[in-house]
């Protein structure tokens, strides 16, 4: 018994990043231009993004706005607003609105698309690869976080979970890049405190549990 408790608890290095992490964050969220949003590098394109979904959330859930009434609404001040715009500029010599051609370009359109295309099939092959049974520790873990979701859901709007789940997206990869050390030091003493535990557990219980001597099958 004494072998639980007299294996080392250096398996996991005081040094080690949170989940067996190699690379830095940033690397890890794609290295572009969503990586500089969730960790905040362009800070008033971040701040934007999350104004607008607390916007959304508020109409939505405070308000009590429909998707339908809130297009509509946006629609008819968008197109007010142009009117205005295209009316005054032959009056006050204002250039007249346009499109950016940018936001028409059909590369733009195919790279998201491709990106898109791309992440959707890495995750297909990811769930197929789990469902077939050939990672069981995966498989089991995303049942019962499913399952967790599952239980979630029933608890809170589906429009309250999509704004907590955005705005842990928008907040926890820039408070862990800030507090890279911080975390992962606490990680760190959590994985140790779970696996002296589970060796106690072990050496206290299970290891206790009298085994009789396998018996012997009968011949005929």
């Amino acid at each position: 018994m004494a072998t639980y408790l007299s294996d080392s608890d250096n398996d996991f290095a005081p040094t080690s990043k949170l989940l067996g992490r190699q690379r830095p964050i940033h690397s890890v969220l794609g290295g572009g231009r969503v990586a500089d949003i969730l960790l905040w590098r362009d800070k008033k394109f971040s701040a934007a993004i999350l104004i607008a979904v607390a916007a959304i959330w508020f109409l939505f859930e405070v308000v009590d706005y429909t998707i339908v009434t809130m297009l509509c609404h946006v629609s008819i001040t968008t197109m007010l607003i142009l009117f205005i715009w295209s009316a005054g500029a032959d009056i006050f010599g204002w250039t007249p609105p346009s499109i950016p051609k940018d936001i028409l370009q059909d590369t733009n359109f195919e790279h998201v698309a491709s990106i898109l295309h791309k992440k959707f099939n890495n995750f297909l092959s990811i769930c197929h690869f789990v469902a077939c049974g050939n990672d069981a520790k995966s498989f089991f873990l995303a049942i019962i976080s499913l399952y967790i979701l599952s239980v979630i859901g029933n608890c809170i709007s589906t429009l309250n979970l999509l704004f907590f789940g955005l705005l842990c997206v928008e907040t926890l990869p820039f408070l862990y890049e800030r507090y890279e050390e911080e975390v992962d030091n606490v990680a760190y003493k959590m994985k140790r405190q779970i696996r002296k535990t589970c060796r106690k557990f072990n050496a206290d219980f299970l290891g206790k549990i009298p085994r009789g001597p396998a018996k012997e099958k009968k011949g005929k």
